[in-house]
């Protein structure tokens, strides 16, 4: 799978920062080219601290039945230093390289971090959404910016989360009486149908499936390595 450039990603984080201001108002966050979603994928990506090998893996999984169609890894060095708020310079060249040896186009790819949800409103999915010019979905873990009200303890129940104003994302409650996902925009999606592609690979466990499963093929080559 090929992808678009728009910058070199041998930047300091001043630069960084600067090129999150001026792409961050390319990205698209209506549905344009995703109607129903068959084919989900899910990256991930990982790194000891004190190591300079990061790990990236892709997931795609079909809906509904969630079955695996492809996968795709890669360890490379990383060459960006860790910054919160920055990490997608960190994180986005393996995951690019991952997505370069896909062979499948998913409709849809769910990335483990934050889109619009994020203070210059360009967090990894958003990011890795422009590069691959695909629908692109945050969903992560905690939260990094706003505030929210906890949602319902039913499987679906989901409240706004606010910054400055704004609404960012949802946290949405994936599995009842565990903690809800923040789930937010990334590239050529609404909230709405990230929210409704978000609970669709969550059948049974808090984190999608297409997001556990790369989680998961990362985990067992940091410890083939260490091994």
């Amino acid at each position: 799978m090929r992808s678009r450039r728009f910058h070199t990603w041998d930047v300091t984080p001043e630069e960084a920062i600067r090129l999150q201001r001026e792409l961050a108002p390319r990205v698209v966050r209506r549905d344009v080219g995703l109607r129903t979603p068959r084919l989900v994928a899910g990256m991930d990506v990982s790194y000891d601290k004190g190591s300079p090998w990061i790990y990236a893996a892709i997931v795609v999984l079909r809906l509904p039945d969630l079955s695996e169609v492809e996968t795709a890894s890669v360890r490379t060095r990383a060459e960006f230093p860790y910054v919160p708020g920055l990490l997608s310079f960190r994180e986005a060249p393996a995951g690019l390289e991952a997505w370069t040896r896909l062979a499948t186009r998913p409709d849809c790819l769910l990335c483990d971090g934050h889109g619009h949800a994020h203070p210059r409103r360009f967090g990894l999915a958003s990011h890795f959404g422009l590069w691959i010019n695909r629908p692109t979905v945050g969903c992560a873990k905690s939260v990094l910016i706003g505030a929210y009200r906890e949602p319902g303890q039913r499987r679906g129940s989901l409240s706004d989360l606010v910054h400055d104003g704004e609404v960012i994302g949802a946290a949405v409650r994936t599995r009842e009486a565990t903690s809800p996902v923040f789930v937010s925009a990334g590239h050529r999606v609404s909230l709405a149908t990230a929210v409704t592609t978000v609970l669709a690979c969550a059948p049974r466990y808090r984190i999608p499936e297409p997001l556990r499963q790369a989680h998961a093929l990362v985990n067992r080559m940091r410890q083939a390595d260490r091994a």
